[in-house]
Parts: C-alpha cells; structure tokens; sequence
C-alpha cells in the first residue's frame, strides 16, 4: 500500500507536520492549503522540505466552488485554478483536489459540470497536471460519489478523475458496491477516514469527529475492499478534521496513522487479492496473562508484598540474577523487581512503585512480536545474562513494557529457567499466609490514560491482537467524568478497560498526575466464590474498601435481591451487578499509593465490568486519598 496524509490531520506548523509524517513512515502527503498559506516560505520551500524528507507530494487540497458557477463568475473560477496550477507547479505536485460545490451560486446539471471539468481538464494536461473531483457529503448538487463519477465519465478527459473519501460515502450510508466498477485508472486517490457513530450535522460531523481507520464505527474496512476490488494501486491517503488530534502530539498522531494504514491493508490483503499491504502474520491469539510485573524499591516493597500476601499469594521463586521476586496463586503470577539496575530501575525512579509491565501468553510469541514490529510497534531488549532468557518485547502503555510468551518454546517456562523455587509457606515460615484464597486468573487490567491518548491505545491493542473494542461509556467520578472502553477477545482471556482521564481532580486524573504519565492503576483477580474468598481473606489480613451501607438497600431494591444475600454483600463489602441472566459480584482493596487498587470478581455468565457501580466505588476510594497539598510523608 502506498501510504498518505494530509497536512490537515495532524497538528503543529508546516515543517512539524512534515516531520513527524516522514518519520512514522508515509510514502506521500496531501499540503492543505491553509497549511500552506500559513507558512512563511514559497511553495518551492514546501516542495524542497518533502522530498528532502521523502515524501512525494501526492496533492494540493482543496480547490472549492468550482463547477456549475454562472456565467459571471465562472472565468473567475478558471482563473483561480490557474493560479492553483501554479502553485501546484512550484510545490511539486501534479494533483489537485477539487471538492464539489457548496456555493448558492452554483447551477445544477451533470452537463454541465462534466463540460466544466473538461474544459479544467484541458488546462490541466497542457502543464502535465490532473484534476481529482470529490463529492462532498453536503455539496449542493453534488453529495454522492456516483454522481462525481458521472460527471469525470461525462467529462471523458484523461486529466481528470474521480478522487473517493470513505467518510463522505459512508456517512450518507451509500452503495459502496458501486465502485467496484469504476475503472481503476479513474480512480486518481483514495482518502481514508473513520468515525465514531454520532447523529448530528453531516459538516459539524465531518469537521470535528473525524478519526483514523479502526478507531471509529463506519465500515471503512468494507470501503477499501471495494476500491481494492478494482485492481486500484495508487495512494491510500488520511484526511482527518478532528479536535482533539489538532491539540495534540505531532508525532504520535502521525505514528496512528501510518499504523492504521498498515492494519486496514492487512484486513483486505486477508479478504482479497490484491497488491496492497505486506505479509505479516496474523493478530495474534492471548491465551492469557503470563505475568505482571512491579517495578518498585526495597523500601516500598515491604507494603507491597504485605498486600500480596493478605490476598493470598505466596512466594514461590526468586530471579538467579536479579533481584526480582515471584509470587503466586492460582494461574496468576505477580513479580517484584526492586533491582537496582536495568529499565525496571528506570521505570520506578521515573513513576514510583508501578505495575510498568505485561507478559502476554500468546500463540506463537515469535510471530505475535513480528506482527507487532510490522505495525510500527517499538521494540525493546536489555542485557541478560547467559543461560537466562530474553523475552521478546515492546512497547505499550506509559512506555511500559508488553512482553510476549507462549507455551510452545522455552519462553513459556521462564519461571523455571530464570527463577529458583522457593519453600511455599513463605520466607520466614508464617503459617498466616500459608493457603491461598481461591483466586484463579487475571480477570482484567485496567490502565488509565490521558483521554486524547485512548483511541491510539485501542488502535494499538485491536491491530496487533486478536481483540475488539466495545462501546465507550461514561463512569461518573464525583469530581468529573472518565471515558471508558474495554478490548477484550472473545474467550475472556485477555481484558483490558482502558479509563481516559481529562481532569486530574477525578480519581483516574489524580494517579496520572502522581504517577507522571499512563500507567495500570488496578488488577481484577478473578474468583468462582466470592464469599468463600472473603472468608479467606479476613483471615489473612486484608482489609477490604469499606462500602457505604446506604448501597446495600438500594441494590437489593433494584434487583429484587434476597435479605439474606444483601447482609452477606454487607457484611463483605462486596458490590454486585446483574447484566441479564449474568451476575457479578465485586470485591476491592484499598489504595495503594496514588490510586492503585486489587479487585477480585466472581462472574456468573456476566459479559461486563460493573460500570453501575463505578461510582461508589470510586467514592470510596477517593476517601482513602491523601488530600491535595498534603506531602507524601505527613503524619
């Protein structure tokens, strides 16, 4: 696939904005002419910046009302396009777009408009250019692909073809079959643009909500096969008008971008044959969570592993090398690296005691770290030393680590390879933490994130692994709200709720300022009885988040709930949902730190998360925080 973006989807000046798309690997760029009429130099300066960088100038964008114009405007209209050709001259560029007509001013008819263009399109050739006509999902007489398509095909001149951007067809929910039989020289580009499903004005929706393929709810994916079904070989460009992608990073909007370009091509590649996209292996199947690990001191472990133990871990194995400690129950596995050097050391020095990294248990890790790799994902290695293995890695959330494993090579028994056992009773004998308490497996993760860096997070997640997202809801925090969306895949064994913080008052807000940056603020353990669970626990010394009693009387209410069940919630503090015929039951510790917190559920054929009680929950909490202004160490 031959990758493009327009100047207009990313934010930052001219020269940024060439920058940062060169550097996340496009091959071409759209100049947005408000870009550059922005900036100081000449069109040559434009010109002579991309091609230094790499890029191909793939088109000067747009050129507007210009069809149909009435015969007293209408020389007006071909002397601006012939000024645009200049421009385009200087810059480098041989294409141009012009979007269909808007104004009040203009005449209806497909005549003659397609008269217009070839008359356009004969300027066009006499200077080696060509003209690319889009229909606009609001254009006055022109709102529809298939009527811009009758038009080049009327205007039947070899400079001007028909330019197709998925948001104006698929918002307008048009036929996309359709284009399967336009002629594929015909087709001069291809823009590319998501959405989320919001019902509003088809311009409003267009100028602000714009996001990149895989981040929205429109079909885009069923758009590029039907284009690729024409044998089309040319540039796959972005054009996105979103408001929070103008404010935010350079860099990483242009990196989500060439990613989701490389995912929607292996999509189609899967689909159909066709020159786009290259080969990598499929996305990857998580067979489950292999491990999480802390990066923390000696000091700060102490709570650490006294927590762990209260829920029932014991130690089981301590790192050859390193200073790494493994504790476990049931299939889960939890590690403590207060080592004085490597990244976790870096990490912790960085954002304090944190849960910095992931191991996943993948199908093939060998095959999952390729795909990831191919997805501009960022590796990472460190020294080991030998005879101790190097676990394929990449980058993920707040620039933790996601390791990958699998059962299939040495890399699933790293727990045997670099660590040695340990007696179970734990390292000083205390028979009050012999037993575990019936926790089985990672339920969830839950990672909080600055709201304007969740879609490349899901786009992240859903292009790599074997995943899909779910609908994003609001959790009401008592100082504000947080966005929520879940990728889960459908076995369950893999669950992550990521939380878009926006203020740092709320409680998600508060753990990123603390904590510099995004990060996992809870894990969900995962139970198949709560109660006998509990039990365990008090003997144990857990202490679980106290729940306001005025909750019990209401959720027996609502759901019609037993006397009997709601004292033994009570007595607990265990919060409950029902989702149908599922139910769920919920458990929390308290804070830990800045924010983060152990949950242990018990699902019974319950699909969510217990987004209803979100907000108990999270008044619970917060009355364990350390008010503001208050210092860490204050009596």
């Amino acid at each position: 696939m031959k990758t493009s973006i327009a100047t207009v989807s990313v934010s930052g000046e001219l020269p940024e904005k060439l920058e940062a798309i060169a550097r996340a690997g496009f091959d071409g760029v759209e100049i947005f002419e408000n870009d550059f009429l922005a900036f100081d130099g000449s069109p040559a300066d434009v010109g002579r910046m991309a091609r230094d960088l790499g890029l191909v100038i793939t088109l000067f964008q747009p050129f507007r009302d210009f069809e149909g114009m009435p015969d007293t405007l209408r020389s007006r209209t071909f002397d601006r396009a012939e000024r645009k050709f200049d421009i385009m001259q200087e810059l480098g560029t041989d294409m141009v777009l012009v979007c269909s007509n808007v104004s009040q001013a203009a005449l209806g008819g497909l005549d003659r408009a397609a008269a217009d263009f070839r008359e356009l399109g004969e300027r066009a050739a006499k200077r080696g250019l060509k003209v690319g006509y889009e229909a606009l999902a609001w254009g006055r007489y022109v709102n529809d692909h298939r009527d811009a398509w009758e038009i080049v095909r009327r205007a039947d001149h070899e400079n001007v073809g028909l330019i197709l951007d998925s948001f104006h067809s698929l918002s307008r929910k048009i036929d996309i079959t359709s284009i399967r039989s336009i002629p594929k020289e015909k087709i001069f580009i291809v823009q590319l643009a998501d959405a989320p499903l919001i019902d509003m004005d088809l311009l409003y929706w267009s100028r602000h909500f714009r996001n990149m393929p895989g981040e929205g709810d429109l079909p885009v994916t069923e758009f590029t096969e039907a284009v690729a079904s024409t044998g089309y070989d040319g540039f796959f460009s972005l054009e996105i008008f979103n408001d929070q992608f103008r404010g935010g990073s350079t860099r990483a909007i242009a990196a989500d971008g060439h990613r989701s370009l490389i995912y929607l091509a292996d999509q189609i590649r899967r689909k159909v044959e066709t020159p786009i996209g290259i080969e990598m292996p499929a996305r990857a199947e998580v067979k489950g969570v292999g491990f999480i690990e802390f990066a923390t001191d000696d000091e700060e472990a102490v709570e650490l592993v006294g927590i762990l133990q209260a829920l029932g871990f014991r130690k089981a194995a301590v790192h050859r090398s390193k200073k790494v400690t493994l504790f476990q129950q049931g299939d889960i596995r939890i590690l403590i690296n207060v080592d004085p050097e490597g990244f976790a050391n870096a990490a912790y020095a960085v954002h304090g005691t944190f849960a910095y990294a992931v191991a996943l248990v993948v199908e093939d890790a060998t095959e999952a770290y390729a795909r990831a790799l191919a997805l501009d994902a960022e590796p990472f290695t460190q020294a080991v030393v030998e005879g101790e293995l190097q676990l394929p890695a990449i980058r993920g959330v707040g620039g933790g680590l996601i390791y990958l494993i699998d059962d299939k090579s040495p890399l699933g028994r790293f727990s045997e390879i670099d660590f040695l056992p340990v007696a179970e009773e734990g390292e000083e004998g205390d028979a009050k933490h012999a037993g575990d308490a019936g926790l089985l497996h990672v339920d969830h993760i839950a990672q909080t994130v600055a709201y304007d860096e969740m879609l490349t997070w899901l786009l992240f997640y859903t292009s790599i692994f074997e995943t899909r997202k779910t609908p994003m809801i609001d959790i009401i925090d008592p100082s504000g709200v947080v966005r929520s969306q879940v990728i889960e895949n459908q076995s369950g064994t893999l669950r992550i709720t990521m939380n878009g913080a926006e203020n740092r008052r709320t409680l998600a807000g508060h753990f990123m300022a603390e904590k510099f940056g995004s990060g996992i603020q809870h894990l969900a353990f995962s139970t198949d009885d709560i109660f006998a669970t509990a039990a365990a626990l008090r003997t144990k010394g857990f202490k679980p988040l106290p729940i306001s009693p005025n909750y019990y009387d209401d959720v027996e209410a609502r759901f019609g709930l037993e006397p009997e069940l709601t004292e033994r919630l009570k007595a607990e503090n265990i919060l409950y949902d029902r989702d149908g015929e599922g139910e769920y039951f919920q458990l929390y510790s308290g804070t830990y730190g800045e924010g983060f917190f152990f949950e242990v559920v018990e699902r019974r054929a319950y699909r969510g998360y217990g987004a209803p009680n979100a907000i108990f929950r999270i008044a619970a909490l917060k009355k364990q925080m350390r008010p503001e202004g208050i210092p860490r160490d204050a009596g």
